[in-house]
């Protein structure tokens, strides 16, 4: 993880924010709620990298 991974989430999120604007103007509901479901994913996988990046720390730190 890395890099790459913090940039597809970015990615993820704008394309989530798109989704749920364009359902807001459109008065799509589905496309919005869609959109919002998106965005939760993307934060939630970068909340994971940041955890895995933190562990990754810590265990370096640990080491002699």
């Amino acid at each position: 993880m890395g890099l790459d991974d913090k940039v597809k989430h970015q990615t993820d999120d704008a394309k989530g924010k798109a989704k749920e604007a364009t359902g807001a103007v459109t008065g799509n509901d589905s496309l919005k709620a869609e959109g919002k479901d998106d965005q939760g994913q993307a934060k939630a996988k970068e909340a994971g990298r940041h955890a895995k990046e933190a562990g990754k720390q810590a265990k370096d730190a640990l080491k002699p």
